[in-house]
């Protein structure tokens, strides 16, 4: 029955065929492995450490700003009411005249700016995980991809 097999490729064939219909998981696993080692390397060429000039150090300031800001300035405020009650009561019907629509726009502005912000923690929580799947580097494995690459240079 072996030589039968061998002469006409009946295991090969049949192996062919069934991988049409249900994918070999080993395969899947070392191309889905090889595939996020890929994209892991070209997210980390897009955040290798370059030398920055003057501006983009004033912008990446600039961009911690906001947030200790609308911080400290809520406080101020309590302070300022206060220290000088009728300054305050001023500036509060000042703020008051304020159209409507203006407080929206604020509104929307720092929402999207909190929001996009929040969501980009919390992707990058999601996906950290994922950066410690690696395959495990034990001999078996190391000799396993030696003698495939192997292989691979005598067949081609």
């Amino acid at each position: 029955m072996g030589l039968i097999r061998d002469l006409f490729g009946f295991g090969r064939s049949v192996k062919e065929v069934t991988e049409v219909f249900v994918p070999n998981a080993t395969k899947r696993q070392r191309y889905d492995h090889e595939e996020f080692g890929e994209a892991l390397e070209q997210y980390g060429l897009e955040y290798k450490l370059v030398q920055e000039g003057w501006f983009n150090r004033l912008v990446n300031g600039l961009n911690r700003l906001p947030r200790p800001v609308l911080a400290l300035g809520t406080v101020c405020l309590f302070v300022y009411a206060m220290l000088d009650p009728a300054g305050f009561s001023e500036r509060m019907i000042g703020l008051d005249t304020v159209p409507r629509e203006l407080w929206w726009l604020l509104g929307a502005i720092v929402s999207f700016y909190f929001g996009a912000r929040e969501l980009h923690y919390k992707r990058a929580q999601k996906y950290a995980g994922r950066q410690s799947v690696a395959a495990p580097e034990t001999p078996e494995v190391l000799d396993e991809n030696a003698a495939i690459k192997d292989w691979l240079r005598e067949g081609a």
